[in-house]
């Protein structure tokens, strides 16, 4: 029987659904999932308060958290990926020819500046589009889930009250990032992004990793074993899923798991690796793009982000 209950938060999706419903558990541990229904609102209450033991968090944060010292390390278990593409929209009438057009102009981001979602919008713009980005004046629309974190100069908080896609509906806003594009005078910034992604997956392996895992520290080093156990855990709920996936048994499947099956077409491997070893390219290239957008002051050395049990471990 497992020893110990963990209070845990993680989404339910394909992946990690064998967990959630009890069909897969850890051998020593017991993961008791609590649902946050706004998954961001439980990033922040384990970056402020640390309350709870295993949280799914997004990458950035758990950048910014890490450089700050908050207690809690990762676990290599990359629950949620995607491409960035399709975040961006802009208004027709601002008259951009290009994405490097928005350079000397206003561009939203939905919730804070260190939102992954826009680290990797900000570096498909600087990487493919050629778009400096410190020439751009970066509006979030809200505080960052490190509260001790101060953002470059050219970022300007939104002004209580403003909604970004009204701004950028009226052009005030050339562009932004993370907002519903619904209103109908609002366009893709980059055309065909769907598959603007998948090009870039297979020119130059560009795959975002959004989400990982993260143990509170105290947990880590008084039970040893527990950074191993869950992280098998997660392969073994994760491996059923793929199963699922490749022998296309999934009713009802999401976009979710098209895009997983796709990009496993592209790349006829595993489209949710876990561990360092597999995703190294990926993890560099966040840590690259949060460095040179100020989010982190340096680049911190890759096995320092993870549980030391887990660094060599791939699944």
């Amino acid at each position: 029987m497992p020893s110990m209950r963990l209070r845990t938060v993680a989404r339910t999706q394909g992946n990690n659904r064998a967990l959630k419903n009890g069909m897969v558990t850890p051998k020593r541990f017991d993961l008791a999932f609590e649902e946050v229904p706004v998954l961001v609102d439980a990033f922040r209450r384990m970056v402020r308060e640390l309350e709870f033991d295993v949280c799914e968090m997004a990458m950035t944060t758990y950048l910014c958290a890490k450089a700050h010292g908050k207690p809690f390390t990762a676990l290599p278990i990359f629950l949620v990926r995607g491409f960035h593409h399709g975040a961006m929209v802009r208004a027709p009438k601002v008259g951009l020819r290009d994405p490097k057009d928005l350079e000397g102009r206003k561009v939203g981001v939905n919730r804070g500046y260190t939102v992954t979602t826009g680290v990797w919008a900000r570096g498909i713009l600087q990487d493919e589009y050629g778009v400096d980005l410190s020439k751009v004046t970066w509006v979030p629309s809200g505080d960052e889930h490190v509260a001790e974190y101060r953002p470059p100069g050219n970022v300007k908080p939104l002004q209580p009250g403003g909604s970004l896609a009204d701004l950028v509906a009226t052009g005030e806003l050339a562009a932004a990032v993370g907002v519903d594009s619904s209103p109908p005078d609002l366009l893709p910034l980059i055309p065909d992004a769907t598959e603007a992604g998948f090009a870039a997956l297979r020119r130059r392996g560009h795959y975002p990793i959004n989400h990982l895992v993260v143990v509170r520290d105290d947990l880590l080093a008084a039970h040893p074993g527990l950074a191993t156990d869950v992280f098998e855990a997660f392969v073994e709920a994760k491996n059923l899923y793929l199963d699922r996936l490749r022998r296309n048994t999934i009713e009802e499947p999401t976009p979710t798991d098209l895009m997983h099956r796709r990009v496993m077409e592209i790349t006829g491997a595993d489209p949710l690796p876990y561990g360092i070893a597999p995703n190294r390219a990926a993890i560099d290239e966040l840590i690259k793009h949060a460095t040179s957008q100020r989010i982190l002051d340096a680049r911190p050395d890759v096995e320092s982000l993870f549980a030391d049990s887990t660094v060599n471990l791939t699944g």
